[in-house]
């Protein structure tokens, strides 16, 4: 589903990803976990095409299709979905709002109609009830106040209406407590489907032990050095980066 090949890209000149390769097929999820500067937040913003970050050799492609040649919303429109390490305030914009404007967007830009209010309230409030939101949080502005764990648990709300098929999850375990945590990966697991793949970036294992991967990789030096099963993530748990760092 995700192909990426030999990809290279630079941020304010500086090289950070070096020739990464990885392929991702539907209906699996892998995850991908390296050091601090390793380029695994760089990963995520080259393939939903955050600006500032220059591709300088390699392809990525979704189903096929060139997605470095498309634009941000292109991609979205697409089913990317990237769910932020530290999710954006908006202030003066309702979640609600924000959400089913987003979801029409896509709607239209895949020339498909629009959803309705009734149907999409009726929506909002099956999958918030799934997530143990609170209905009347969602008629607050975008994440104005929420906690770690609110705010994320509003991004996987996104997740959840917006339907993507290419998911890439940005260390969504960061500033979460337990109980925060698994309903946060609840609402993952929730989402896997065969025709559906998810990238799930993390710097630990404990993510993983309510999101189990198919297959995790090693980023370091800008590169995938390794990959493996589920156990590999154990194992740098145990031994740590150093020796990969070192390799790389």
């Amino acid at each position: 589903m995700l192909n990426v090949q030999d990809l290279h890209a630079s941020v304010g000149g500086t090289e950070i990803l070096k020739g990464l390769s990885l392929e991702i097929p539907a209906g699996q999820v892998h995850a991908v976990m390296g050091p601090n500067g390793a380029g695994k937040s760089t990963l995520s913003y080259v393939l939903t095409g955050r600006a500032g970050y220059e591709v300088t050799g390699g392809t990525a492609t979704l189903e096929g299709e060139d997605l470095l040649a498309l634009s941000p919303d292109e991609r979205s429109a697409r089913g990317v979905f990237l769910s932020f390490q530290y999710p954006l305030e908006i202030p003066g914009v309702p979640a609600l709002t924000f959400i089913r404007t987003a979801l029409n967007a896509q709607h239209k830009a895949r020339g498909e109609d629009e959803i309705a209010a009734p149907a999409f309230l009726k929506l909002a409030r099956e999958k918030a009830a799934a997530l143990k939101i609170d209905f009347e949080m969602l008629k607050r502005p975008l994440n104005v106040g929420f906690s770690g764990g609110e705010k994320k648990r509003m991004e996987i709300l996104q997740m959840a209406i917006l339907s993507p098929r290419m998911l890439i999850l940005d260390e969504t375990d960061s500033g979460l407590d337990i109980d925060a945590m698994k309903i946060v990966a609840d609402g993952v697991n929730a989402l896997r489907a065969p025709d559906r793949a998810m990238l799930v970036i993390t710097h630990y294992q404990r993510l993983l032990d309510y999101i189990t991967p198919d297959r995790v990789h090693v980023l370091a030096g800008g590169r995938i050095v390794a990959s493996g099963g589920p156990e590999l993530a154990l194992q740098l748990e145990r031994e740590g980066y150093d020796k990969y760092a070192r390799a790389a």
